[in-house]
């Protein structure tokens, strides 16, 4: 470890004891190394020749000096109603460091075993959700969305009951930090105004250092805005993509604007604007298009989470950011997938015109787009072959065009830049699944090979192009459980 050019720190542990419990990782039985990101590790500081040697960490056999496992206490609402009992029911915050670049990293070992925020729950995590969790936020990372990124897996032979018996694994999730609204939450609800205002402190002077010197109403009122524009132009990102989180409750909520917790989620395929990923959400809360207006409600639940520390009109000006922020950065990434690069008033009823359109005709989402990107390269088939009825396609694309002659750019460098934005691979649930059963057979060289291909997801890539395929019907809008 001393050849690292990283530094040990675990700044988590300056916030009062009520924020947390130590916590010894549960071991896990034959463990071996699956997946390690050796990439990752050279943007923290790190390299190893031998990713067998960080088993044990994987495991919760072995800790480094400097590691002091902590599950951390928070609370929230989940699918809208307040739960004062959450925390790290199964990972633990193991320590941070700080790369040779400033950056700082939590690193979170999910798996770990119980807490004593496990609620009755057995603390592991499987294989199959494992696996979606490391493959999901490596290609959320590769599109240029702000996430939580996986450093290593490890595989085990415990057993594991869920709706049938399936086999532990472990994942080492880094991030910036892993402070979620739920935090605010428990500060402001249970332990007072100091805890929050020092909760409020560490936050800023960590991940908003620009903000240190400011009187403490502006620094406050400027660090909430913050995070909410972030929060805002996070999720204006998912939707640009087709992301759907499936279960956007406040303790998954990143104070940083991370994308958190990968359980159920899902890329779209048919585009259905009320596609819901998440089989347990039965009143659709957490679909696809209300997730825009369901940031905004986290966004409401930590402003009242400031209102002890926080002048009642600077956080009603903060919150009202959400909406202009969300605004500007959707349809700015619109007309970039759509290569409009002027501006014209008619391009907001173009682009819900568009989404209109792709959702009575239940037109894949990304095909559409990557079709688009090369309408001159390779002609109108591929976006008309989506559709069942040609001449819906047809009467688009003319609209299209005329709207195109406004644009200064030449075709092929337009689609240049739009193929910059309109990922040809994105992480199908099916290509998922796949890799899911390949894996509990023992092989993981299907998962290792659909992360390089996930690693460049604007890229052709034409010895992998099986990947870009539409799904099989089987494939199709499949539910996921929080379970996994």
């Amino acid at each position: 470890m001393s050849s690292n050019p990283f530094k040990v720190e675990h700044r988590y542990l300056e916030l009062p004891d009520s924020f947390y419990t130590r916590v010894p990782p549960t071991p896990l039985r034959d463990a071996r190394m699956v997946c390690f990101n050796h990439d990752l590790a050279g943007e923290m500081g790190f390299h190893t020749q031998n990713p067998e040697d960080w088993t044990g960490i994987g495991a919760g056999t072995e800790l480094l000096e400097g590691m002091d496992p902590v599950a951390m206490k928070y609370t929230g609402h989940q699918f809208g109603m307040y739960n004062p009992d959450l925390g790290d029911g199964r990972g633990l915050l193991l320590w941070e460091t700080v790369g040779p670049d400033g950056r700082r990293w939590d690193w979170h070992l999910k798996g770990a075993g119980t807490t004593p925020y496990s609620r009755f729950g057995d603390g592991k995590a499987v294989l199959r959700s494992t696996i979606r969790e490391y493959l999901c936020s490596e290609a959320m990372a590769a599109l240029g969305i702000p996430t939580t990124r996986a450093l290593f897996m490890v595989s085990a032979k415990d057993p594991v009951r869920r709706e049938s018996i399936e086999t532990a694994a472990a994942l080492v999730r880094v991030a910036q930090t892993h402070i979620r609204f739920g935090h605010f939450e428990f500060a402001a609800h249970h332990e007072g105004k100091q805890a929050l205002k020092t909760l409020i402190e560490h936050v800023i002077a960590l991940h908003f250092p620009h903000l240190i010197d400011l009187p403490e109403d502006e620094r406050y009122q400027r660090w909430y805005v913050e995070v909410v524009e972030r929060t805002a132009r996070m999720i204006a990102d998912w939707q640009a993509v087709g992301f759907c989180h499936g279960v956007m409750n406040s303790d998954n909520m990143s104070i940083i604007g991370d994308t958190f917790d990968y359980g159920p989620y899902a890329f779209l395929d048919d585009f259905d604007a009320g596609y819901i990923c998440n089989h347990t959400d039965q009143g659709g809360r957490y679909a696809y298009n209300r997730q825009p207006s369901v940031g905004f409600v986290n966004c409401q639940y930590l402003a009242n989470t400031l209102l002890p520390i926080m002048n009642e009109d600077d956080v009603r000006r903060g919150l009202r950011r959400y909406e202009l922020a969300y605004n500007e950065r959707f349809l700015q990434n619109m007309r970039d997938k759509l290569g409009l690069a002027q501006e014209d008033e008619s391009d907001l009823s173009l682009i819900m015109d568009t989404f209109s359109m792709l959702h009575e005709h239940h037109v894949d989402y990304t095909l559409f787009f990557r079709g688009l990107s090369n309408l001159t390269s390779k002609g109108s088939s591929p976006i008309r072959d989506l559709f069942v009825d040609r001449s819906v396609a047809d009467e688009w694309l003319e609209r299209y065009e005329q709207r195109l002659q406004s644009e200064t750019r030449a075709h092929d460098e337009r689609e240049y830049q739009m193929r910059k934005v309109n990922p040809k691979y994105i992480l199908r649930n099916y290509l998922a699944q796949q890799v899911i059963l390949e894996a509990q057979n023992g092989d993981y060289e299907p998962m290792k090979e659909l992360l390089e291909v996930l690693k460049k997801p604007f890229d052709e890539q034409p010895e992998f192009e099986q990947y870009s395929a539409p799904p099989p019907d089987w494939g199709k809008h499949l539910s996921i459980s929080c379970s996994s």
